[in-house]
């Protein structure tokens, strides 16, 4: 298995704090990480439907953090 950008294990670490126990943990990722990509692509679409207008080019920091988060799902999801 790839290993997490350190973006992305910050993410899951931060869900894995939430078990106190070690098996739990790779169990209840197991089931997490599907919600917790699906939340964070949630989120961005919310950010981008409050804070973007149709010119990018006035956001382009809000576009890269976007952009980020898609990035850090996607890397979720593929592990």
């Amino acid at each position: 298995m790839p290993e997490l950008s350190p973006h992305a294990q910050a993410v899951k670490d931060a869900v894995l704090a939430l078990y106190s126990d070690e098996k739990v943990q790779k169990f209840g990722w197991r089931l997490d990480v599907r919600t917790v990509a699906a939340t964070l692509r949630a989120a961005a679409d919310q950010i981008e439907t409050l804070y973007c207008d149709s010119d990018v080019d006035d956001s382009p920091g809000i576009v890269f953090a976007l952009r980020q988060l898609m990035f850090i799902a996607d890397e979720l999801e593929a592990q």
